[in-house]
């Protein structure tokens, strides 16, 4: 279920702050934030449901997802191409969300 959670509130993470981005630097209308502060509620939610004993460590791992998310939004939203030092700091960071997330702590 995490696998599912964290893609899902990068996306309503981003798409949240998205909606700020587009009314203050791209001269939206302020109508933009209603479907923004919805979607930064929804990110908020969905963390909840992560199944972790401690918040920070949930918040941590996550912070991996939204680092690859945000470049998959580059990619596809903005129409710009991640570099190779993109792709490999993302990588990186997969890489250290899964050691926070999935060993077995008792």
């Amino acid at each position: 279920m995490t696998f599912l959670i964290y893609p899902l509130a990068a996306l309503a993470e981003i798409a949240g702050c998205f909606a700020f981005w587009a009314w203050l630097k791209l001269d939206r209308s302020p109508l933009w934030l209603l479907p923004g502060l919805v979607s930064l509620a929804l990110f908020a939610w969905l963390l909840t449901l992560v199944p972790s004993e401690a918040a920070g460590r949930a918040y941590a791992a996550y912070g991996g997802v939204y680092i690859a998310a945000s470049l998959i939004w580059l990619w596809v939203i903005e129409g710009q191409r991640p570099d190779r030092f993109d792709l490999t700091g993302a990588a990186i960071c997969l890489v250290g969300a899964a050691v926070i997330l999935l060993p077995s702590r008792g």
